[in-house]
C-alpha cells in the first residue's frame, strides 16, 4: 500500500472522531467529493494483514450505527469486497486475520434484523402471478391459459412470503454463515441504485470467484486465487443474480455477463432450481433487450418491458358493435332503394312540363306554374291548367287531343298519389 493512500485513510479516520453530532449530515454529503478515499479503502480491505484494517472496519461500523442513510450506503458499497475477504480467509483456514471483518458484518446484520424499538423485523415479499406482468415475464408471451375452475379461483390472488424473525448472531459458524451473508446481500440489493460502478464491479467479481473456485472453469477464467471449493446455498446465488442483473443494465455488461454465466454454471452443478429459474429468465430477457454499455454516469435503472396502458384494439378491428352497425347501414340502404323504386314504378321517368314552361320551386317542394292569364299557380292546380289547355279545341287536331288526354290522365294519377302520401319527395312528371 502506498504512503499516499495510507495518509488519506489515516486522515479519514481522524476527522470523523472530532465531528459533533450536528455536523454528521454535512460530513456525509461531503464524502462523495473525496475521490481518493474509496480506492484507498478497497486496498486496505484486500490486504488482510494491513494494520489499518481493524480501525477501518470499526469506522465503517460507526458509520452504519449512526443511522445516517448516506453513511450507511457508504458502508454498504464495500460489502461485496468484505464478503469475499471473509470467504477467502475461511477457505484458507486462517480465521485469525478476519476477526474484524466478521465483527463488522455481524454488527450490520444484528442492526438490520431489528427495528428502532429493538423488536425483530418480519419482512414480506409478494410473489408475482403469471396473469400479471413482472420483471421476468409478460402475460402476452405465455399464450392462452386454460380457464379451469382452479385457475379462476386463484386469479388475482397475491401470494405473500414472509422472512423472519431472524435470530441474533454473535459468531460465524458453518451452519449460519450463509444465512447471515444472504441477509446482508438482501440489504445491499435494497440500495443498489446508490451503489457506485466500483461496487458493482466488485459484486460481479465476487460472484464469479465464489462460483468457479475449485472447478474446471477456474482455468478458463485464468483466476489464480484460492483453488478451494466454497460451499454456497441457492438463496445466496439468487441474491447474487439480483445484483448482477442490475449491474448488467447499468454499464457493467462484460463483467455482468461473465458473472451470470458463472452463477448458472454453479447452479447447474449443484442442481439449485431457484437460481436456475431466476438466472435463465434474466439471460433470456437479455437477448431481446439492448444493453447500454455507456450508462455508467446516467440514472440507475433496470430495463423492464412495461405493459402499455392504452388499448391494443385497432380502430379497424372487427367487433360485434361494428358488425351490427354495418348490418344496420346495409338494411337502411336497401329500404331506401326499395322505396325509391316503388315511388318511380321501377322506371326512370324524365321530368316534362305540361305547359312547356319551366317554373320555380317553392319552399314546400311545389313548383310555380304560369297560368293562361299570367299568374303562377302551384302543382296542385296543374289539373286545372291542363284542363284549360285541353278545353280549347281550336288549333288541335285529333292526334293532339289524344295526346293531351293521356297527359291529363298521367297528371291526375300523380296528383292522387301525392295526396295519398305514397309519392316520393322528388316529384316527376310525365
Amino acid at each position: 500500500m502506498l504512503a499516499m493512500d495510507q495518509g488519506v485513510v489515516e486522515e479519514w479516520l481522524s476527522e470523523f472522531k472530532t465531528l459533533p453530532d450536528s455536523a454528521i449530515s454535512t460530513y456525509a454529503a461531503s464524502l462523495k467529493d473525496k475521490g481518493a478515499l474509496v480506492p484507498a479503502l478497497y486496498k486496505v480491505i484486500r490486504e488482510n494483514y494491513s494494520d489499518l484494517l481493524e480501525p477501518v472496519c470499526h469506522q465503517l461500523f460507526e458509520f452504519y450505527r449512526s443511522g445516517e442513510p448516506q453513511l450507511q450506503r457508504f458502508t454498504l458499497q464495500f460489502l461485496p469486497e468484505l464478503l469475499w475477504s471473509l470467504l477467502s480467509v475461511s477457505a484458507a483456514r486462517d480465521p485469525h486475520t478476519s476477526g474484524c471483518i466478521e465483527a463488522l458484518l455481524l454488527g450490520i446484520y444484528n442492526l438490520e434484523i431489528v427495528d428502532k424499538d429493538g423488536q425483530s423485523k418480519v419482512l414480506s415479499f409478494t410473489v408475482p402471478s403469471l396473469s400479471k406482468p413482472s420483471v421476468y415475464h409478460e402475460p402476452s408471451a405465455i399464450g392462452s391459459m386454460a380457464l379451469t375452475e382452479g385457475a379462476l379461483a386463484n386469479h388475482g390472488l397475491s401470494r405473500v412470503v414472509y422472512s423472519g424473525p431472524h435470530l441474533q448472531r454473535e459468531t460465524f459458524t458453518a451452519q449460519n454463515r450463509f444465512e447471515v451473508l444472504t441477509f446482508l446481500l438482501l440489504c445491499y440489493n435494497a440500495a443498489l441504485s446508490y451503489m457506485t460502478s466500483t461496487s458493482l464491479q466488485s459484486l460481479c467479481q465476487l460472484s464469479s470467484r465464489v462460483c468457479i473456485c475449485g472447478y474446471p472453469r477456474q482455468q478458463m477464467r485464468r483466476y489464480k486465487g484460492i483453488s478451494t471449493r466454497l460451499t454456497v446455498t441457492s438463496e445466496f446465488l439468487v441474491q447474487l443474480i439480483t445484483g448482477i442483473h442490475y449491474a448488467l443494465c447499468n454499464g457493467e455488461v462484460e463483467l455482468g455477463s461473465k458473472a451470470l454465466d458463472d452463477v448458472l454454471y454453479r447452479a447447474q452443478l449443484e442442481l439449485f432450481p431457484e437460481a436456475l429459474l431466476v438466472g435463465n429468465a434474466i439471460k433470456s430477457s437479455l437477448h431481446s433487450a439492448a444493453l447500454k454499455s455507456n450508462n455508467k454516469e446516467g440514472a440507475r435503472s433496470i430495463q423492464v418491458e412495461i405493459t402499455p396502458t392504452s388499448s391494443r384494439i385497432s380502430r379497424n378491428a372487427v367487433t360485434s358493435l361494428s358488425i351490427r352497425g354495418h348490418r344496420w347501414k346495409r338494411h337502411e340502404s336497401q329500404e331506401v332503394s326499395v322505396d325509391s323504386e316503388a315511388a318511380l314504378g321501377g322506371v326512370a321517368i324524365p321530368e316534362i312540363s305540361v305547359t312547356g314552361v319551366s317554373g320555380e320551386r317553392m319552399p314546400n317542394g311545389d313548383s310555380l306554374r304560369p297560368r293562361v292569364d299570367g299568374r303562377a299557380l302551384p302543382d296542385g292546380d296543374m289539373l286545372g291548367a291542363a284542363c284549360e289547355v285541353s278545353m280549347d279545341p281550336r288549333g288541335h287536331d285529333s292526334g293532339t287531343r289524344g295526346q293531351e288526354v293521356r297527359r291529363q290522365k298521367s297528371v291526375r294519377r300523380m296528383v292522387e298519389n301525392e295526396g295519398s302520401g305514397s309519392a316520393s319527395t322528388g316529384r316527376s312528371q310525365y
